[in-house]
């Protein structure tokens, strides 16, 4: 394709309207952390046993103990994607899943740095421009 005939910038952007791209960004970045959620429970919200253990021996947080770091982790992971799916306080959420990100980053992967930029990548827009048009925060607010 020669210059001439490659689409613009201008016309690529219009293909991909800002709404769309929040929403992809909204829902993929949910689906991880979701996913990651309902590994460490069974039914809808009880702990599994083996939460409590991965606390406690693989993620061990130094500053916060596994009793509380695990509970809190866990429903975080199914609150603020729900948020985010719903375009619902889109901005808060995205900010506190960069900052678990941070925490998984510092404390506990600190070698799957790849994987923790590129969620900050998908979470920083969101942080910045919020759900978008297709969004609650923009019914709502």
């Amino acid at each position: 394709m020669n210059q001439s005939t490659a689409p613009s910038g201008a016309a690529i952007s219009t293909a991909l309207p800002q709404s769309l791209q929040l929403l992809v960004a909204r829902v993929g970045i949910a689906a991880v952390f979701f996913l990651s959620g309902r590994t460490k429970v069974q039914g809808w919200l009880a702990l599994k046993p083996f939460t409590y253990e991965l606390f406690r021996s693989e993620y061990h947080l130094p500053l916060i103990p596994a009793e509380l770091a695990a509970p809190l982790a866990t429903y975080a992971e199914h609150l603020f994607p729900l948020l985010l799916v719903a375009g619902l306080f889109t901005r808060y959420a995205a900010l506190a899943l960069l900052g678990m990100t941070a925490v998984i980053e510092i404390f506990v992967y600190p070698a799957a740095w790849p994987t923790h930029l590129l969620w900050t990548a998908v979470l920083l827009p969101l942080v910045a421009q919020g759900g978008g048009k297709w969004s609650l925060d923009r019914l709502f607010f």
